[in-house]
């Protein structure tokens, strides 16, 4: 084990030795394994968005197995989607590649202002499948975040006591918020530190804009000069605001865009400090060829 997987292990000190080594093998995988950085394939989007907006693009992504084989093939640290996406593929994968059990879902047939997920999977469900970690969406700004937090520390506590890792998905999003808030500077790395204090070891969140929604921050963020203008400056806040950085930050690629597009952004990214990416339809709705190529590029990005 090297200097660096051990600073990151010594974060979590507090943690069970099934919980550590959990984090080990994610840290430890594919071609990033040992750098401290990580790119993970989730693909939750044929739940989240319907299969044909997922993946019609490129139709081999019906099938499960095509996902976690993208993910070996292409040497990335961990595959995460939901419940019958991991069981259809769970025999033959758990042993190849981390697997991240995607807890809670949304759906695209409901439009409410405030969005809450339903519990879909559970932690018993995580260990029959062989997963190292399970995955759960909150969102901050939602007026049914009460509810969400407390899910979220049941199950929190059930994964530590089993020696799982937790990965939180903290997307801003509800009637709290505007449109361009979801995305602000000072809402995501809020959104971060809820993360943080509700016990995640591994925080997924967007990348953020310089706009500022919260008039109680602007006023902190002008008056100690916090540079935001860049996007690597607002990914080394982000980074900062889960405990000055002592907790793994990854960010989303969205939706999909120009190759040249994302890869610029992932520079920026991995020069901000970032832990890595959690790269889902910028991947897998492209020709595998393609996607194979476009992640050996992103996996030189965050190697260098």
């Amino acid at each position: 084990m090297n200097e660096r997987i051990k600073e990151i292990l010594s974060w979590y000190r507090s943690e069970n030795p099934g919980t550590i080594r959990n984090l080990y093998h994610i840290l430890m995988q594919g071609k990033l394994g040992g750098t401290g950085k990580m790119v993970i394939l989730p693909v939750d989007q044929g739940f989240e968005h319907g299969p044909a907006r997922s993946f019609a693009p490129n139709p081999r992504g019906y099938d499960p197995a095509y996902h976690a084989q993208l993910a070996v093939d292409a040497g990335l640290s961990a595959h995460a989607a939901p419940l019958g996406s991991i069981q259809a593929i769970a025999k033959e994968y758990s042993g190849r590649i981390p697997l991240i059990l995607k807890a809670n879902n949304s759906d695209g047939l409901n439009k409410g202002t405030d969005p809450i997920p339903a519990v879909t999977a559970s932690v018993e469900d995580a260990l029959r499948l062989g997963c190292a970690a399970i995955g759960f969406t909150i969102y901050p700004g939602s007026s049914n975040f009460k509810l969400m937090y407390e899910e979220i520390r049941k199950i929190t506590l059930e994964a530590k006591n089993n020696g799982l890792v937790v990965v939180v998905w903290s997307y801003p999003r509800g009637s709290g918020l505007s449109k361009k808030g979801e995305t602000a500077i000072d809402v995501i790395a809020y959104a971060a530190q809820i993360a943080a204090q509700l016990g995640a070891h591994m925080i997924k969140v967007k990348p953020p804009t310089d706009h500022i929604e919260l008039e109680e921050a602007r006023e902190v963020y002008e008056k100690y000069n916090i540079p935001i203008s860049k996007l690597d400056e607002r990914i080394k806040h982000i980074v900062q605001s889960a405990f000055d950085g002592q907790r793994i930050v990854i960010f989303s690629g969205g939706p999909a865009k120009e190759k040249k597009e994302v890869l610029e952004e992932i520079k920026l990214i991995n020069k901000g400090g970032a832990f890595g990416s959690i790269i889902g339809r910028n991947t897998f709705q492209r020709p595998r060829k393609e996607a194979l190529g476009f992640l050996g590029e992103v996996l030189d990005i965050y190697n260098e």
